[in-house]
């Protein structure tokens, strides 16, 4: 764990003394509250033995976002005890409950724009953000991310992430600004490890998309058969308070698609430990230049899963806005 980390968890285990100090002092039922601060005080006594944060059984470090979550952790995942397993497994699926709640309908049409996605946790939970905002005539809202980490901290930095920008977008400040805003809260209310890689873009009703890369894979846009890959890009969202980002520019005709995907696309392996690729992606794209967005993203789910196999590695985002013939 490094030294930044460890020091805000000694913070974490300091104030939780204090307020736990105070509470049993005025309790009349403190039994519970002593105990916890027993636990306080042996997590600290680790910290000062250099201990903290490794397994008392294995010697091997505790997961990382587990400790962020309870600073209290003695034990790894593979070695809790019957009762903390299903615990776990409680929290883990009550957090792919809320997740799944979160997610925009998987094929969606509005103005002109049809929207289709496929999204697929690596686990119980996914550190993937995806979400679709219809903005009326503000336009189409669409972000497509990838949160540091993994597991339930992850899903809930995705959750995070998800009611910000839909507050947000609800205040009607243009796409830099709110991508902005968006970075700022994020780095102040997280740990320095966290950020994330996005993409954040407005449809407008006439063809026109904006479209603001923050450190993600580029997006792909599909033309006549042509795929370009939109190299702009900017720092990733949380990774600074003071960060400025740039938006582009661009305009789908009827017919054209934009995919955009996330790096557990482009990183999977197959047996061989040769990785999927762009250049696979590009060539999938072009070669269903006529292919409805679900379509489309059918072919390339099933593309990559015919490379990969069974191996899932990290979690698989892919989504594909299309402009329409028509207005719908």
């Amino acid at each position: 764990m490094s030294a930044l980390v460890n020091d805000f968890m000694v913070q974490q285990l300091l104030v939780r003394k204090q307020r736990l100090e105070h509470a049993a002092a005025e309790s009349v039922h403190s039994g519970r509250l002593h105990s916890l601060l027993d636990e306080v005080d042996a997590a600290l006594a680790r910290v000062d033995s250099g201990t903290y944060g490794i397994c008392e059984l294995c010697h091997e470090p505790v997961e990382s976002d587990r400790i962020i979550a309870d600073p209290l952790v003695r034990f790894c995942l593979d070695h809790l005890n019957r009762e903390e397993r299903d615990a776990l497994e409680r929290d883990l699926q009550l957090a792919a409950q809320v997740q799944r709640g979160l997610l925009p309908s998987r094929d969606l049409t509005c103005r002109g724009w049809h929207v289709s996605y496929h999204y697929e946790p690596a686990g119980i939970v996914s550190g993937d953000y995806c979400d679709v905002v219809d903005a009326g005539e503000r336009g189409l809202y669409f972000m497509v991310g990838d949160v540091s980490g993994k597991g339930v901290a992850a899903s809930m930095l995705m959750a995070h992430l998800h009611a910000m920008f839909r507050a947000l977008i609800s205040v009607g400040m243009s796409l830099k600004c709110m991508v902005e805003h968006a970075s700022r809260v994020f780095s102040e209310s997280t740990l320095p490890t966290h950020y994330a890689t996005l993409v954040c873009g407005r449809a407008l009703d006439g063809g026109q998309v904006e479209i603001c890369n923050a450190g993600h894979p580029h997006p792909l846009v599909a033309r006549n058969g042509r795929v370009t890959p939109l190299q702009s890009s900017n720092l990733p969202v949380g990774m600074f308070c003071n960060e400025e980002f740039s938006v582009e520019e661009l305009f789908l005709e009827p017919g054209h698609h934009m995919l955009i995907y996330s790096d557990g696309v482009s990183e999977a392996t197959d047996e061989l430990g040769d990785e999927y690729g762009c250049d696979r992606l590009c060539g999938l794209i072009a070669a269903a230049r006529s292919a409805s967005p679900p379509a489309l993203i059918a072919a390339c789910r099933d593309d990559l899963k015919s490379f990969r196999g069974e191996r899932r590695a990290d979690d698989v985002t892919m989504f594909v806005l299309g402009r329409s013939a028509r207005p719908c």
